[in-house]
């Protein structure tokens, strides 16, 4: 497993994995653990078929948490010090994001705060779409339009997602089954997203608190950038498996 420390963030490795991210005037912060490092995308280690499951407890609760932060399993999109170009995303994890991030997810609500969700941009489903994209931008900037189209948008890419309205200063238990026929997301016992969507991989693990924000909405605005944080964060886990079928 890979520790990733950028401009000051930590990883802590024990019994209780603690993941740092110090106070940060400037620049991008990180402290990641993963799997897939020095790997190319088609050999990262994870196929449907994979279960992860952890415990976890947040520093600071939605909201007060700045930056991104989360565990389960995606390709890196955006690139990777090892793999440093670009790819549609795929993933499937429990993700924390504070402001100001927007994702687009639901059309009536901000997309940040702390869910589990499903994405897969790179199926044929969601390769059709590419000649309308102009199209769906422009009805999208109506609320009539935004609501009858987008969701469809929604199907074809994979996104699924649910807010988790829970403690996240709590310790609770965490459980993703990412399967051939779809996604299962649990805490403590209880599904909170149970979902026929699930990315085909390969994918790798990753478990990150950095401090970054990212906007890519249905109406088509996107920005991307850091946040300064003015008190130190942490994430800890504990009791990681990840394991087959």
């Amino acid at each position: 497993m890979r520790h990733l420390e950028i401009n000051g963030g930590r990883v802590d490795a024990g019994e209780v994995t603690t993941l740092w991210l110090p106070l940060v005037d400037q620049g991008y912060a990180d402290a990641q653990i993963d799997d897939y490092s020095g790997r190319k995308r088609r050999h990262y280690p994870h196929q449907p078929g994979t279960i992860l499951s952890l415990s976890a407890c947040f520093s600071h609760p939605a909201g007060q948490l700045q930056g991104t932060a989360g565990f389960g399993f995606w390709n890196a999109p955006f690139g990777d010090p090892t793999v440093p170009w670009p790819a549609l995303p795929q993933a499937a994890w429990f993700f924390y994001a504070s402001a100001p991030t927007d994702l687009p997810l639901a059309p009536d609500g901000a997309g940040r705060g702390w869910f589990a969700a499903t994405l897969d941009a790179t199926t044929w489903a969601a390769w059709t779409m590419a000649p309308f994209a102009p199209l769906v931008l422009f009805i999208n900037q109506f609320e009539r339009g935004l609501r009858q189209v987008w969701p469809r948008a929604q199907h074809r890419l994979g996104i699924r997602f649910q807010p988790l309205p829970i403690d996240m200063t709590a310790w609770h238990d965490y459980y993703l089954d990412w399967g051939q026929q779809g996604c299962r997301f649990m805490v403590d016992g209880h599904t909170w997203l149970h979902t026929n969507c699930f990315p085909r991989g390969p994918l790798g693990f990753v478990c990150w608190l950095d401090n970054q924000y990212m906007i890519v909405t249905a109406r088509g605005r996107g920005r991307w950038g850091v946040l300064p944080t003015d008190t130190e964060q942490s994430l800890m886990i504990r009791h990681l498996k990840i394991y087959k079928r």
